[in-house]
């Protein structure tokens, strides 16, 4: 799971933009798991102690868990941290890797604009209809997926950009 392209110190200007995308990703994913526990925690005492559950709390739930999925999601593909089939592509040598390479970058755009272009669609959907328990869209639970999915094919552009780049740097010299 090595990311030679991130392994170089001097990134270019457009790779170093991402890279702050990437870590606003993250902070983004890790304050909806750190919400997610608040809003958990409230849930149990106000169950458990006071005896009175809110309403509220399953909704926002979901919402902060589509928030930490979706931008975590996002940052894995950043960091090459995904799925994927790395020992094949070690094992088939320097063109089969590149070839890896290029079609593993190629299934995660298609991945995330087909996540950001459904969720997007379905966010539109359910934008009128109130959610129960919280005065919210029924349909927000897919901003975040929506959002994710175009980082995830925004970052994996971008892997293919640098995947495809050591070719033409090989034909210029």
């Amino acid at each position: 799971m090595t990311d030679t392209a991130s392994a170089t110190p001097d990134r270019d200007a457009l790779g170093r933009a991402l890279d702050m995308l990437a870590r606003l990703a993250i902070a983004l994913a890790a304050a909806a798991l750190l919400g997610l526990v608040v809003v958990q925690g409230w849930q149990v005492f106000a169950r458990y102690l006071l005896n009175a559950s809110p309403s509220w709390t399953e909704p926002v739930t979901l919402l902060l868990l589509a928030t930490a999925m979706g931008f975590g999601a996002a940052a894995g593909v950043r960091d090459n941290r995904h799925f994927g089939f790395f020992l094949l592509a070690e094992a088939a040598g320097p063109r089969g890797r590149r070839l890896f390479e290029l079609l593993g970058a190629a299934v995660m755009l298609l991945l995330g604009m087909a996540i950001a272009g459904w969720s997007a669609r379905l966010l539109l959907d359910g934008w009128d209809v109130r959610l129960a328990g919280a005065p919210l869209p029924q349909s927000i639970n897919f901003l975040p997926l929506a959002l994710g999915g175009a980082l995830i094919a925004l970052f994996a552009l971008d892997r293919l950009r640098r995947a495809w780049r050591p070719r033409a740097a090989a034909g210029e010299g």
